[in-house]
């Protein structure tokens, strides 16, 4: 199952049965030839359309596709997303982080980040030893960097604050 809204304005609920195609819970009867691996011929209702698929993003769920040459921008929610949002779970992923604290217990080898950088999710911050295994920790959020409180050398206990976020 699947909530797909087109252009910001048109929601459309989609499920597959075994072979049966179902949009907003009605059975569709289609003829669908896939012509490449970004392109499809659709008929239905005696209609035809080409149907090319110019950008696709599977994390974000988002696709723009050309229709017998209009440009559709559609975004997906699968039932999992669906029930995060009946949960009021939907917005953790884009929550707001204002420091990061030591994992676990170890000493700091090498630190990456420089105050006031502005950093991506998933950049190397800095090495922390722990165990004797060296651990890069990446940044969990697109952010800028406002200041640093460790330096390598430094012992670090887990749960300290060792970067904080604009």
């Amino acid at each position: 199952m699947y909530q797909l809204k087109v252009n910001g304005q048109y929601d459309y609920a989609v499920d597959k049965n075994g072979d049966e195609l179902l949009i907003n819970n009605k059975k569709t009867q289609a003829d669908i030839k896939q012509l490449s691996p970004s392109t499809w011929h659709i008929i239905e209702q005696l209609r035809s359309y080409n149907v090319e698929v110019i950008d696709f993003n599977k994390s974000l769920k988002t696709a723009r596709i050309r229709v017998n040459n209009n440009i559709y921008n559609i975004t997906a929610k699968d039932q999992f997303d669906v029930l995060l949002e009946k949960m009021g779970l939907s917005g953790l992923t884009n929550a707001k982080i204002s420091e990061l604290k030591a994992p676990m217990p170890g000493m700091v080898l090498k630190v990456f980040a420089q105050e006031g950088a502005t950093v991506q999710k998933g950049d190397n911050l800095f090495v922390l030893e722990a165990m004797k295994m060296e651990n890069i920790i990446k940044s969990p959020v697109d952010t800028i960097i406002k200041s640093i409180k460790i330096k390598p050398g430094d012992k670090v206990e887990k749960g300290q604050v060792l970067l904080q976020f604009a």
